[in-house]
């Protein structure tokens, strides 16, 4: 393929894709020469060389893109593989992605979802603990319920989780990898991957075939973190990748949450170091909300096209399971009881009390605690 014959796209895809040029350098190429890309493939080293951090490894890589870029194979790809290749200034590519100092040029997606709501990411730990997944799954269908779509990183624990929520109410959920688009890791989220193709989407800046590694991670997270309005941090170890993405996040003035733990869990101590640094702590998504400015103002989407439209819409109106019944029925007149005495009063196993209790949490029927024993809500 001739080099002046390379279209718009064609020339982000391979600038995109070129091993030796990063998103810093190639936005202070494209700035250069006036955003036209093609014209890049038509420079003369000496042109090239002009720019700030360009030097004769990258002049020479652009000059000799075929080398190290098969746009053919790529373009094949990507059409098989019903993915599209979003440029910067593609109205569907993510607005507040644009506003950091050094987004993707581009982004493949997979699926359908279009970005027209605000997101917020939710992240953690791969190595999480059942407090945190269920955590995480509840604000992941809050959020959603909301209107919010719920981003994250695909990984196993936190990410998971949220992902899940969000997708078991009907929810918008995108999900950022840290690898090319057509790989799935970890394997065991194939099911997960293609859930989020058919009702979210799953974004890369990634060509096809790049593996994954601690590079690729960190430029996943900062993605997670710029398209999003918030970042929460549910679990995370003082050294895990989600304190990255919470850096990015401040860097980029997104709100930070971090949701506390047990202080002497260590998949706490991360949320807890955030908190003391500056992060809202977050206990409901009603702080999310409040804190986002949201509560009269979030514009209802597919999801909230029902008669409650208000962002923290779940409403007590909702009808109620037989199980649900049963445990309301517990805690009528103003009781106060822990889990093990709707078991027992309720006579339901304590397994199908700890997740009809997190539903009715959802419905707004009851709240916990602070001393871990439940009550119904009076507000409605």
């Amino acid at each position: 393929m001739d080099a002046v014959a390379l279209s718009f796209e064609q020339a982000l895809l391979v600038l995109n894709g070129l091993p030796q040029i990063g998103p810093i350098t190639t936005r202070r190429l494209l700035e250069a020469f006036a955003g036209d890309a093609p014209s890049l493939f038509r420079a003369s080293p000496e042109a090239l060389k002009a720019v700030k951090g360009v030097g004769p490894v990258i002049a020479a890589a652009i000059a000799e893109w075929r080398t190290s870029f098969d746009l053919e194979r790529e373009e094949e790809r990507i059409a098989k593989a019903g993915v599209r290749f979003l440029p910067s200034i593609d109205l569907e590519y993510p607005s507040l992605l644009r506003e950091i100092h050094d987004p993707p040029i581009g982004l493949y997606r997979k699926g359908r979802h279009v970005l027209d709501r605000p997101c917020v990411a939710i992240v953690g730990s791969r190595r999480t603990t059942h407090y945190g997944q269920t955590i995480a799954r509840r604000f992941g269908v809050e959020l959603a319920r909301a209107g919010y779509c719920v981003v994250s990183g695909l990984a196993r624990g936190i990410d998971t989780a949220a992902h899940e929520g969000a997708l078991s109410c009907g929810g918008r959920t995108v999900g950022v990898l840290g690898h090319g688009i057509d790989l799935v890791y970890p394997p065991e989220n194939l099911a997960l991957f293609r859930a989020l193709s058919e009702q979210g989407a799953i974004l890369s800046e990634f060509p096809f075939s790049r593996p994954p590694d601690r590079q690729t991670f960190a430029m996943r997270n900062r993605i997670v973190a710029g398209m999003s309005v918030a970042l929460v941090v549910v679990e995370s170890d003082v050294d895990g990748g989600s304190m990255i993405t919470a850096k990015f996040a401040g860097d980029q003035g997104r709100q930070v949450f971090a949701v506390p733990g047990r202080i002497d869990q260590p998949s706490s101590s991360g949320c807890h170091q955030l908190i003391r640094d500056g992060a809202t702590l977050l206990t409901c998504v009603d702080d999310i909300l409040a804190e986002l400015g949201y509560l009269n103002g979030l514009q209802p989407g597919p999801i909230l096209d029902n008669p409650a439209r208000h962002p923290n819409s779940v409403r007590a109106s909702e009808p109620l399971s037989e199980n649900e019944t049963r445990v309301v029925s517990t805690l009528q007149g103003g009781a106060l009881l822990p889990l093990d005495v709707i078991a027992r009063e309720s006579e339901l196993p304590i397994a199908v009390v700890a997740s009809t209790v997190m539903q009715l949490e959802l419905k707004r029927r009851l709240i916990k605690r602070a001393d871990g024993r439940y009550e119904l809500r009076t507000d409605g």
